[in-house]
């Protein structure tokens, strides 16, 4: 078991270094941040004043070294468009993303689940095929075609919802919408398929032979061998919420992670571009840590299995 967490740790840690190495090349790459950000009439010795203050006259092999020793310390740079902490700027975020992105995974695990596990409960009755079309509609729907239909309903058409904003709990619900939908639709067949998996299991039909009700049978014994897989799928999950995130608060003007970036990669504002790049693969790294210790803690036989196999043969 050890081993095995020490392996993902080790993992979780490369991902982020990867990260940090790629967003700092590709962002290094895409343009000078001087050019861009100041008026085209600058004149070339204050966009030259700005390169200096901002670092970008060193060598890029220098630059690397700095940076990587600053996100090693927990500073993330300066913005570049209203000089604060990076970091600052990118905490003031987190609540809000944290908040539309937690509702949504909650509204997805209301929906699809019950909705996956019913269809495995009536497969291949007319419950299960309608179930499993809803769900291939629901993350079919383009996610930025989705938030624009329901803005048209309730915001244009019916005027029972804000289209934009975050002032209050009602300027949320579009936006959870928009992001838990297509969860739900995905988490739906996953769950089917996870369900119908271990419904088809020998211990299962055991279960039944002794008379237990079919209710018992799913909830007892059916579903906690079916969160195996679903919490490494959720697992997963977690990092495409975040990406969505980016467009759904773009469209619904929700002041969170994603519309920080897509704001400042506008304007080449490098620090928090950064910033947030790193913090949301932190949190999906993280994500995935956790998921891999509660995959442990639900099937201690994975450990051994991993250690077993990374062991040298003799």
């Amino acid at each position: 078991m050890l081993r095995f967490l020490a392996v993902r740790f080790g993992r979780a840690v490369l991902t982020l270094l990867i990260c940090v190495s790629a967003v700092f090349l590709v962002l290094r790459i895409a343009g000078d941040p001087a050019e861009i950000m100041l008026p085209d009439e600058t004149p070339p010795d204050v966009k030259a004043y700005y390169r200096t203050l901002w670092g970008l006259d060193r060598p890029l092999h220098e630059q690397f070294g700095r940076y990587l020793l600053s996100v090693a310390q927990g500073d993330f740079g300066v913005s570049f468009a209203d000089d604060r902490p990076a970091l600052a700027t990118v905490a003031e975020t987190l609540p809000k993303t944290g908040l539309l992105g937690l509702s949504a995974l909650m509204l997805a695990l209301l929906i699809g689940l019950p909705l996956g596990i019913s269809a495995a409960v009536r497969h291949n009755g007319p419950l299960d095929r309608l179930a499993m079309a809803s769900a291939v509609f629901g993350y079919s729907i383009p996610i930025f075609f989705l938030g624009i239909l329901l803005i048209l309903l309730f915001a244009l058409k019916l005027r029972v919802l804000p289209s934009a904003g975050s002032g209050t709990l009602i300027h949320l619900i579009m936006p959870t919408l928009t992001l838990a939908l297509p969860l739900a639709g995905r988490l739906a067949r996953f769950a089917r398929t996870a369900t119908l998996e271990v419904l088809g299991k020998p211990f299962i039909r055991a279960v039944r032979g002794k008379g237990v009700p079919p209710l018992g049978v799913i909830l007892r014994h059916a579903l906690p061998n079916a969160a195996v897989p679903l919490l490494m799928f959720l697992g997963i999950e977690i990092g495409l919420v975040l990406s969505g995130s980016a467009v759904v608060e773009t469209i619904f003007a929700w002041p969170g992670l994603g519309r920080l970036l897509v704001d400042s990669v506008s304007r080449r504002d490098l620090p928090v571009v950064q910033a947030v790049i790193l913090i949301a693969t932190f949190i999906m790294v993280l994500s995935n840590l956790l998921v891999d210790i509660l995959h442990i803690w639900l099937d201690p036989r994975l450990g051994s299995f991993e250690g077993a196999q990374s062991a040298p043969a003799h």
